[in-house]
């Protein structure tokens, strides 16, 4: 029996990227070169094994660079089309807000600056297991890679925030979830916000689920992401 399709995925990729300058003064961060080609091909490449088809790229900072390069996708076996911030940035939930006309009813969301090799259908199998609006996929953190901002009790988010942050928050969110366009109802078109705002107030109404997942992510955010992403990459390539 075939197995059925995954939604589309929106990858947020149009922040200014100032973590990683000097590489970020003239390039977008999807295209910073890891492991002997630019990002975003890694990624793209990435979404395609785990059954992705549909690729909505969210672009702002030289995002043209971006869609040069990348084109319709076809060499990554993906349809990808492309939704631009504009003369005014707009945040993560804006830009996601703008693209929902190219977005199905679930979808997915992740980032333009990171690798997440976890099993995409298991995330989307979860979430329709689950009678909630939207799924933050979430890893036991420890505070070993960065500030853990999550309270999970599976199979809910009981809290989540990236400033009232506490002690019993073991977990990070991952970077990969699912949503549903019920969740930007009231929101405006060309309205700037974070979707972290969103997300937190999922929480707190107890309207988001979560799936843990146990494979570390990768990241190129930082200069010190970017190492250890290429040192990963070159290690799972050879």
């Amino acid at each position: 029996m075939e197995k059925p399709s995954l939604p589309a995925i929106a990858v947020i990729a149009g922040g200014l990227a100032t973590r990683l300058r000097p590489i970020t003064t003239t390039i977008p961060k999807s295209m910073a070169e890891v492991a002997g080609e630019p990002f975003v091909a890694h990624q793209l490449r990435l979404l395609a094994s785990k059954g992705i088809r549909d690729v909505v790229m969210l672009l702002g900072y030289l995002g043209e660079q971006i869609e040069d390069f990348v084109g319709d996708g076809a060499d990554y076996g993906l349809n990808v089309s492309y939704s631009y911030d504009g003369e005014t940035l707009v945040g993560t939930g804006g830009a996601v807000l703008q693209a929902l006309d190219k977005l199905g009813d679930p979808f997915l969301v992740t980032y333009g600056d990171s690798y997440l090799d976890v099993d995409y259908g298991a995330v989307v199998a979860a979430f329709r297991e689950n009678d909630k609006p939207a799924l933050l996929t979430v890893f036991r953190n420890d505070e070993n890679y960065d500030t853990s901002n999550v309270i999970f009790d599976a199979p809910d988010v009981i809290k989540y925030s990236k400033t009232a942050l506490s002690p019993d928050m073991l977990f990070i969110d991952y970077g990969l979830l699912v949503l549903t366009r019920w969740i930007f109802k009231g929101r405006r078109a060309n309205e700037a916000f974070d979707l972290a705002e969103i997300i937190e107030d999922l929480a707190t109404g107890g309207n988001l689920c979560g799936h843990e997942v146990f494979q570390r992510y990768y990241e190129i955010g930082s200069h010190e992401g970017l190492d250890m992403t290429e040192q990963y990459l070159r290690t799972r390539n050879s």
